[in-house]
This record gives C-alpha cells, structure tokens and sequence, in this order.
C-alpha cells in the first residue's frame, strides 16, 4: 500500500510541475486597434532599450532615441530576433533580461502593422 501511495505522490508531483516563468504568465495582450511608435512602441523602447542605446550609453553605436532609429533598427539590425530571444541566450536585449511578453507582442504587432510613426 506504501509503495501504491509513493507512486501517486511521485505521479501527482510530476504532473504538477510546469516550466512557466513568471514572465509567461502575465497578461499578453496587445493594444487594440493601430499600433504607432509615439502611442505604443516609444515608451517601450525608452524603458528598456534607451539607457544604453543613447548617446553615451554603453551602447551608443546603435542609438534607438527616436523613430527612424528605432525603425531601421528592426528593419536592418534584427532588433526584433534580439528582442525575442530567452534569458541567457546570446545576443538577448536588453541585456538585463527579457522584457515582458507583452511588450515585445506590441512591438512585433507594430512591425505587422508597417511601422507606423503616428
């Protein structure tokens, strides 16, 4: 009877378990509607990318301050393979971890929808 309940326990713990991240599990919606850099995609970027990608940052070669740096950044620098990457995978941006689902969502969404400035 023991070696029956060991198994269960054993049995249940395994299908228990899952490998979502806490990342996976947040809301991972995107706006509805046009998607445009100065409403949607600017305040990304300045959270997470424009520390280092400005003048002075410690990545100041690609700079991603305003709209077209940013759109040639997806167009001919892969910003968004970067973007997409998983934590400790080479190349990830940011480098300080994977933004959350939903804003790398709103920035592909953004790059389906052509771009948009306004």
């Amino acid at each position: 009877m023991k070696k029956y309940l060991a198994i269960l326990a054993v049995a249940m713990f395994g299908v228990g378990c899952e490998t979502n991240t806490y990342e996976d599990l947040l809301d991972e919606e995107v706006p509805s509607g046009a998607i445009t850099y100065n409403a949607n995609v600017k305040s990304i970027i300045d959270a997470n990318c424009a520390s280092c990608h400005s003048q002075g940052g410690t990545a100041s070669f690609r700079l991603l301050t305003n709209y077209a740096e940013v759109k040639a950044a997806v167009e001919n620098a892969g910003l968004l393979d970067r973007i997409q990457r998983q934590n400790g995978e080479p190349g990830l941006m940011p480098q300080t971890g994977r933004m959350p689902q939903d804003k790398i969502n709103t920035i592909l969404e953004w790059n389906t929808q052509g771009l948009p400035e306004n």
